[in-house]
């Protein structure tokens, strides 16, 4: 999730996943998958800038080399159970 800004300066977190695109024509317009539409007071650059940031921030501490041991270590690190089973 990122933050930003709207127009008004109302604060904003929207899920990064979701971005189609991102243009500036004169304010900067995120378009979303679903279509929808964010005017935002950031550049596009900075908003290019907090995806990566926080995408970074996911895969801190993840190592490169991601192989079944690798997997079965953070497996059996977790404090809950990885199931296949949706949690009820």
């Amino acid at each position: 999730m990122i933050h930003l800004t709207r127009l008004n300066s109302k604060a904003l977190v929207l899920n990064s996943d979701l971005i189609k695109f991102i243009e500036q024509s004169p304010d900067t317009t995120v378009t979303l998958i679903t279509g929808e539409k964010l005017v935002v007071l950031e550049k596009p650059g900075e908003v290019l800038a907090r995806i990566i940031e926080f995408r970074r921030s996911l895969l801190q501490g993840f190592p490169l080399d991601w192989n079944t041991s690798t997997v079965q270590a953070l497996v059996a690190r977790s404090p809950e159970p990885i199931t296949d089973e949706p949690k009820r």
